[in-house]
C-alpha cells in the first residue's frame, strides 16, 4: 500500500469512530497521526477526504471481489460459489466496516450525500466486470441464461438482491452477510418458484 492508501485508510478510521459530522481538519489530523498542514498538502476539506475513502473503498472492493471471483473461476468452482464471493467482497466488505462503527448510518448517509455521482460510476464499472466474468462463466459452459435474460439483467439483479440486504430491516449480522447474498443469489439465478398451471 502507497503512503497516500494508508493515509486514506487511517481516514477512514477515523470517520468510522468518530462520524462526519463533527468531524474537522484539525481533529483528521490528530486522528491520523499527521500535522494539519501535511493533512492539506492531500486534502482542502474534510468533504474531499471524505470522497477519497469512499473512491479507495469503492476501487479496492472491485479489485478485490473481481480477483476473488477470477481465482475461484480458475479453480473450477461453480457460479454461485463465485457469485457469492464477488458480492461478498465488494458489498460485504464494507458492510462489516460499517456496522461495527457507532457512526454507521451517519457515514452511510453522507457517502450518498457527498459521493453519490462517484458511486454511481464505481457501481457501472464493477457491474460492467462482473458481467465480463459472468460472460466467462457462460463461455465455458457454467452457465445459461434464459433467453429473455441479458448479462447486464442478471448483473443489476445481483447487485440490487445484495445492496436490498444490506439496507434491509432485517440486516444480517456480519458473520451471516455471505450465507444471505448466496441465498438471494440462488434464488436469482436458479428462481424459488414455479408457475403454477391452472
Amino acid at each position: 500500500m502507497s503512503a497516500f492508501e494508508v493515509l486514506v485508510s487511517n481516514i477512514t478510521q477515523s470517520f468510522l469512530d468518530h462520524g462526519y459530522e463533527a468531524m474537522t481538519m484539525s481533529k483528521l489530523a490528530k486522528y491520523c497521526n499527521i500535522t494539519r498542514r501535511g493533512l492539506y498538502h492531500h486534502f482542502s476539506s474534510k468533504e474531499e477526504a471524505f470522497r477519497a475513502m469512499v473512491d479507495q473503498n469503492n476501487a479496492h472492493t472491485r479489485q478485490n471481489s473481481i480477483r476473488e471471483g477470477g481465482q475461484l473461476f480458475s479453480a473450477g468452482s461453480n457460479v454461485l460459489d463465485i457469485v457469492t464471493a464477488v458480492l461478498d467482497v465488494r458489498y460485504g466488505d464494507t458492510r462489516r466496516k460499517l456496522v461495527l462503527s457507532p457512526y454507521a448510518l451517519e457515514v452511510n448517509d453522507y457517502a450518498f450525500r457527498l459521493c453519490r455521482p462517484a458511486m454511481i460510476e464505481a457501481a457501472a464499472l464493477f457491474q460492467a466486470d462482473f458481467a465480463a466474468l459472468l460472460e466467462q462463466t457462460m463461455a465455458n459452459g457454467l452457465l445459461m441464461l434464459r433467453p429473455s435474460i441479458s448479462i447486464e439483467t442478471l448483473v443489476q439483479l445481483l447487485c440490487d438482491g445484495a445492496r436490498g440486504t444490506n439496507q434491509s430491516f432485517f440486516a444480517p449480522e456480519p458473520a451471516e452477510i455471505a450465507a444471505r447474498y448466496r441465498a438471494m443469489s440462488q434464488a436469482i439465478l436458479y428462481g424459488c418458484a414455479e408457475p403454477v398451471k391452472l
